[in-house]
C-alpha cells in the first residue's frame, strides 16, 4: 500500500460546499455507502460485545470512510503505511468525537497486527491498484474476515480509463489501454493498474471469497460538465438518483470510473 496517494478518494463524508455541488459530491460516494450499510445490517455483533461491529479499513489513509463508520457506533481499525495519514486520521476522529484505532502497516502485515477471522467487514478501497501483488493482498484481507463477513473492494475501472483518454483526445493512449493487461495507457500513466469487473471477481474467488455484487461508481459524475451543476437547483439530487440507477445497469455500470465489489467469506 506504500505507493497509494495518501488521502486519496475514498467513500466517506459528504463533500464540502452546498446545494447542487454538495449533492454531486454525494453522488460520487452514495452508491458505495448504500451497499456498506446493507452489508453491516446483515451482520450480528460478536458475542459479549456491544451492538457495534468490528471493521478494518486496509489502506484507509486519513479516515474518509473510517470516521463515518465509527460515528455509526462500530469499532473501526485503520491499517495504513503512512504515519502522516494516520496522524491526520486521529485528528479527524478527535474532531468528530469518535475513536478509531490507527495501526501502521501494509496489507502483508495484517496477519501480525490483527487476529485472523476478526472483522465483520474489511474495506479495501483504492488499494489494489497500488500493491505489488493484488491477489496476495486480497488473500491477506480475506484471512482477516470472519466467516459470513464481507469485503468491500473499490478499484479503478479499465474500461472507464479507455473512455476518459479517448474523450480527452488521446486516442493512441486509449488504444494502448485496451490492449494492456494492467489497464495502463503508457509509461506516463499515473495509475499503476486498473481492473475490469471480471478481473476483480476472479481475484476475489482466488482469495476464497464468494459473491458477485458488482456496481459501477461514478458512471456520470466525472463526465458531467461543471456548468450543468450551476444550472438547475435540483440537478445534484437528480444526479444522485441517476448514479444509483446506473450503478447496477448491465451496460452503464461498465463505464463507471470505479468498480465496487462486495464479496463475502463463506460460512
Amino acid at each position: 500500500m506504500s505507493d497509494k496517494p495518501h488521502g486519496g478518494a475514498v467513500p466517506g463524508e459528504p463533500g464540502a460546499g452546498s446545494g447542487p455541488h454538495r449533492a454531486a459530491s454525494a453522488a460520487r460516494t452514495e452508491v458505495v455507502w448504500e451497499v456498506l450499510r446493507a452489508a453491516l445490517a446483515e451482520q450480528e455483533p460478536t458475542d459479549g460485545e456491544s451492538d457495534g461491529l468490528d471493521i478494518v479499513d486496509a489502506g484507509g489513509g486519513t479516515g474518509g470512510a473510517a470516521v463515518p463508520l465509527a460515528q455509526l457506533g462500530h469499532r473501526v481499525t485503520v491499517v495504513d503505511p503512512s504515519p502522516d495519514s494516520l496522524a491526520a486520521l486521529e485528528r479527524r476522529a478527535a474532531e468528530a468525537g469518535v475513536r478509531v484505532r490507527a495501526m501502521q502497516g501494509e496489507t502483508g502485515d495484517l496477519a501480525h497486527l490483527l487476529p485472523a477471522a476478526h472483522a465483520h467487514l474489511v474495506l479495501m478501497h483504492n488499494v489494489l491498484e497500488y500493491v505489488e501483488d493484488p491477489a496476495g493482498a486480497l488473500a491477506d484481507v480475506a484471512a482477516l474476515t470472519r466467516p459470513g463477513g464481507a469485503v468491500s473492494v473499490l478499484a479503478a475501472n479499465a474500461v472507464a480509463g479507455v473512455m476518459h483518454r479517448a474523450l480527452a483526445g488521446h486516442l493512441a493512449d486509449a488504444r494502448r489501454l485496451i490492449e494492456d493487461p494492467e489497464g495502463r495507457w503508457g509509461p506516463g500513466d499515473p495509475m499503476p493498474r486498473r481492473f475490469t469487473a471480471g478481473q476483480l471477481v476472479d481475484l476475489a474467488e482466488r482469495a476464497g471469497l464468494g459473491g458477485d455484487d458488482i456496481r459501477g461508481v461514478r458512471v456520470f459524475a466525472d463526465l458531467l460538465p461543471g456548468r450543468v451543476l450551476d444550472g438547475e437547483a435540483h440537478v445534484g439530487e437528480q444526479l444522485l438518483e441517476l448514479e444509483k440507477a446506473a450503478s447496477t445497469h448491465p451496460a452503464l455500470s461498465g463505464i463507471a470510473t470505479q468498480i465496487h465489489l462486495l464479496a463475502r467469506r463463506p460460512l
